[in-house]
């Protein structure tokens, strides 16, 4: 599928946005979340690296610009909906700003086999 094929299938928010979860394409880990716009979409399948939208700087953020942990691009799915991108990638580093190899480290709650 082309970027022309798949713009018109997305459902963007009223601030032109859609949610990007990003997973190891190997691990299948969940390794973090992010925003992408229609144009930051069009520079991911130009460049084949994630490129986001950051809405704290207002601008562009190709992962891995800066700390060289790029996210090579494998594969892209798009829910049921829509309105949310699942971006299969090949990590080149972490991908949280922590150092930690997924943005999602925290465990909140766990449950074991006892209920």
């Amino acid at each position: 599928m082309t970027y022309d094929d798949l713009l018109p299938l997305l459902k963007f928010d009223d601030a032109g946005l859609i949610p990007a979860i990003v997973q190891d394409a190997s691990t299948r880990q969940v390794l973090m979340m992010a925003w992408m716009n229609a144009e930051s979409l069009r520079r991911t399948f130009e460049i084949g690296e994630t490129v986001f939208w950051s809405r704290s700087r207002r601008s562009f953020w190709h992962k891995g610009d800066t700390s060289g942990n790029t996210q090579r691009v494998v594969e892209l799915r798009v829910d049921c909906d829509g309105d949310t991108l699942l971006v299969l990638v090949d990590p080149a580093g972490p991908a949280c700003h922590t150092g930690e190899i997924s943005c999602f480290f925290r465990t909140a709650i766990e449950r074991n086999d006892d209920g």
